[in-house]
């Protein structure tokens, strides 16, 4: 029974004590659900043509996406019931462990290459993607080692700031340079929060876009995809093929859109349309004013995790709340942006929408982690009293005894 009872706790509908929660934490548990339900809605249409076509299922990518969201929703569940004291003193352990196992992808014959990168590990029917899963650790370990900065050894600095470009060169090599760029902006954005001297930023900014110049400069197909951005028409068939299927979708939404599961571009025109293009699909089917409700759902999202890092009085958790807000805000505006030609094509998913089960596990973490940190933020801290040597009374206070005479005239009355 007592097992049973436990288990529950892991349910995150199951929270009996919400309404003891900080207002922010309330609003942003909800529009977490309301992001993944709306998620889940438009990935079921988005996938199910390819799903019918490839596997004669048109629902083998929605039951996939199923299993993760329930593993995504355990940690997203147990993050909010552990304080983050115990997830930042486990950080650094998973973060060196998921490092490893991001370079175990670069041998022959461990990692598994989908489309030209090998960013995958085959543990049974679901694969594993480091890259992903190390993000919430990233925000986590660079939270604490920012926000103690001045009180850290120089060693243990250094230590770090190497392990963090290992991260970084690791996931590099795979190669993937979005999300490369996505957990250095991550770090860059914590450190810029943290107060760091500018003459370190700056440096490491300029270190950023030389590494990125130089990928592009190696890469082919980085430096293809950074040209056809700027005229995607003059290569509409090779290059360019992606981002013109992709506007193609987003302008024929019109106002209204075309309807809930009558997209024509996923019809094999659109690629990848259930992960990194599941936003053109979404714009096509609910138009002008179905991307004008996920956007202002994306800034209030933001918006409150502004206000939660705001009232952080702990420079830790404050960071927690920046890093935890860029990953889910920033990641789903540089997809957005991507989708809709204002940057480049990159293969950076959209938070809570796209498939991928690594995604929306690290997703879901993320999401816990910044309201963890509300909820921290309004928690009654027990103040410890100053240790006083305690008074005597009778030399405190003058104990006034009764005369022997009156004690012995009341036993007479009895």
């Amino acid at each position: 029974m007592a097992l049973v009872m436990n288990l529950s706790r892991l349910n995150p509908l199951s929270a009996t004590s919400i309404w003891s929660w900080s207002t922010e934490a309330r609003l942003l548990r909800w529009l977490t659900y309301l992001w993944l339900f709306i998620g889940l809605v438009v990935l079921f249409s988005a996938s199910y043509p390819d799903g019918n076509a490839n596997y004669a299922d048109g629902l083998y990518y929605f039951k996939r996406q199923l299993i993760g969201v329930a593993l995504g929703l355990v940690v997203f569940n147990l993050v909010l019931r552990l304080p983050l004291r115990y997830l930042l003193k486990v950080a650094q352990l998973f973060l060196l462990g998921l490092l490893g196992l991001i370079f175990l992808t670069l041998i022959p014959g461990l990692g598994t290459t989908t489309n030209g990168a090998t960013r995958w590990l085959a543990f049974g029917p679901f694969p594993i993607q480091p890259s992903e899963l190390i993000k919430p650790f990233l925000v986590l370990q660079g939270a604490y080692i920012f926000g103690c900065w001045y009180k850290l050894k120089v060693k243990v600095r250094v230590t770090w700031l190497l392990i963090f470009g290992a991260v970084l060169a690791g996931i590099l090599l795979q190669p993937n340079l979005s999300t490369t760029a996505l957990c250095g902006m991550t770090l860059w954005l914590i450190a810029v929060s943290a107060g760091l001297p500018f003459s370190y930023l700056g440096a490491t900014a300029f270190g950023g876009v030389l590494l990125a110049v130089i990928s592009m400069s190696v890469k082919e197909y980085q430096r293809k995809r950074v040209l056809s951005f700027l005229n995607p028409w003059a290569d509409p068939m090779q290059d360019g093929y992606q981002l013109v299927q992709s506007l193609l979708a987003v302008g024929s939404g019109g106002t209204w859109g075309s309807g809930f599961g009558l997209s024509q571009q996923k019809l094999f025109y659109l690629p990848i349309e259930y992960t990194d293009f599941i936003f053109s699909v979404y714009a096509e089917e609910f138009g002008f004013v179905g991307c004008v409700v996920l956007l202002l759902l994306l800034i209030t999202y933001a918006t409150l995790g502004i206000v939660v890092a705001s009232q952080s009085k702990n420079p830790v958790l404050r960071l927690i709340a920046v890093g935890a807000t860029i990953l889910l805000v920033g990641q789903s505006f540089l997809n957005i942006g991507v989708a809709t030609g204002a940057l480049p094509t990159t293969g950076l998913p959209l938070p809570l929408f796209s498939y991928g089960g690594n995604s929306m596990i690290a997703s879901l973490m993320a999401a816990g982690l910044l309201i963890r940190v509300a909820r921290e933020n309004t928690e009654a801290k027990v103040v410890p009293l100053p240790n006083r040597r305690p008074v005597e009374p009778n030399r405190r206070f003058k104990v006034i005894q009764k005369p022997q005479a009156y004690t012995q005239m009341k036993r007479k009355r009895r």
